[in-house]
């Protein structure tokens, strides 16, 4: 009975448009209330699930996307990618592709990688000739490849939600082939859809501005090495490494590309303290609400019925593929991390799933979501950026759903692809 109240008070509050975060708080009081458990559990359950080191990496990685948004080098890896990919057929669209995989790989936000890669390429794709929704549809789709791409600040709550310690440093490995393999199949996708609505080649610069565009380029991109090679090394954490990443950032867009001035830095500031305070906040509450979860036995009782339908690990990836991404369409990547990890990960591990292997399933799985309406936030910030309705970017979007899919069903049953990069560093 008190697991009902909880799921249809839950979605009962979703429906009337209350925010994430208090629907989760609501359910959890109104479950607590039918159980006669103190109200003051809720909000010590909140507090602990923010209390956790490991999300201090959070705020920081925010913190450096944003800055690396607004010091222009977001624009450097839009040259890189234009002047390899440009003369391609329909290339602005691979350029868009390109830019996000290179812009991921430095800020790790599919959010913050919508609205470097909108505001910087929407308007020339618009000029030369592209349909508005092919150019929201390539920019959304393609912004999920930084959710794969290490650094990830989702990768950070799926090893905290997780209970088990899932390495980090293994997890941002563990996301570069699947980042890439995602990257690739947008691109054939991209290029057969420009190629059928008939939109026109560009012009190759010359290997001399190819060149400079990579050198000019480098600095942004030395962040991913910095990053990834000190944790690798052990020099220092995932947690330190997010504040060293924004002292890099600071330097490059303060002193190397002289593009980051006082005023775009606290614009930067100020925003990543809205988008942390919204991120932890839903982070607390999920915590809250899983916990009502656990009370109820709510994992074990989804694992039973799980494994007696099977237990195939072919067939238990494959129903928990088709939950997450209905789930996905309804509530944000955070929570359902927060939510879905203790209940799930037990289930895929009895089976013979690696924990590394499952997390970047679900990094993909609910990246889908975040491009799918009701709730696809990262589909709203695109169109908001282009400056078109969502129901008409939603009409033409099935061919990059069906590539962010069958990229889905390769990283699942292809564990390799996941686990061969963090078995070779070990």
């Amino acid at each position: 009975m008190e697991l009902i109240i909880l799921m249809v008070t839950l979605f009962a509050l979703l429906a009337l448009g209350v925010p994430v975060a208090y629907s989760l708080l609501g359910a959890s009081i109104a479950t607590f209330l039918a159980m006669d458990i103190p109200l003051v559990v809720v909000f010590q359950r909140l507090a602990a699930g923010v209390s956790v080191f490991t999300l201090m990496a959070i705020p920081f990685f925010i913190f450096a996307g944003d800055l690396m948004y607004r010091s222009g080098i977001a624009q450097k890896l839009v040259e890189v990618a234009e002047a390899m990919l440009g003369r391609t057929r329909g290339g602005l669209g691979l350029v868009n592709v390109g830019a996000s995989t290179m812009f991921g790989a430095v800020s790790g936000s599919a959010i913050a990688s919508a609205s470097a890669m909108g505001s910087t390429l929407m308007p020339l794709m618009k000029q030369k000739g592209y349909d508005a929704d092919y150019a929201v549809n390539v920019t959304v789709t393609s912004a999920i490849v930084g959710l794969l791409i290490p650094p990830s600040h989702n990768m950070i709550i799926y090893s905290a939600a997780s209970g088990i310690g899932v390495p980090i440093g293994d997890l941002f490995l563990a996301g570069v082939v699947p980042g890439l393999v995602t990257a690739a199949i947008l691109m054939v996708v991209t290029w057969l859809v420009a190629v059928k609505r008939g939109y026109a080649s560009g012009s190759f610069p010359g290997w001399r501005a190819f060149a400079k565009a990579v050198v000019v380029a480098v600095p942004g991109l030395m962040a991913a090495v910095i990053i990834m090679g000190g944790i690798l090394s052990g020099i220092f954490t995932a947690t330190e490494s997010s504040a060293i990443a924004v002292i890099y950032t600071i330097f490059v867009g303060a002193f190397v590309y002289r593009s980051l001035g006082w005023s775009r830095f606290v614009e930067a500031a100020m925003q990543s303290v809205k988008v942390t305070a919204m991120v932890l906040l839903i982070i607390g509450a999920a915590t809250a609400f899983g916990y009502a979860l656990a009370v109820l036995e709510a994992p074990s009782q989804l694992a039973e019925l799980i494994t007696s339908i099977t237990r195939n690990p072919l067939l238990v990836l494959l129903i928990i593929n088709v939950m997450l991404l209905v789930l996905g369409t309804f509530m944000d990547m955070s929570p359902l991390i927060v939510i879905t990890t203790p209940i799930l990960l037990p289930v895929v591990m009895e089976v013979g799933v690696d924990p590394v292997h499952f997390g970047i399933i679900m990094m993909l799985n609910l990246g889908i979501g975040l491009v799918t309406p009701p709730v696809g936030s990262v589909l709203f910030v695109g169109a908001a950026v282009g400056g078109l309705p969502v129901e008409k970017a939603v009409k033409t979007i099935w061919p990059f759903y069906l590539a962010l899919v069958v990229s889905l069903l390769l990283i699942t049953y292809i564990p390799e692809l996941s686990l061969t990069l963090p078995a070779a560093f070990k």
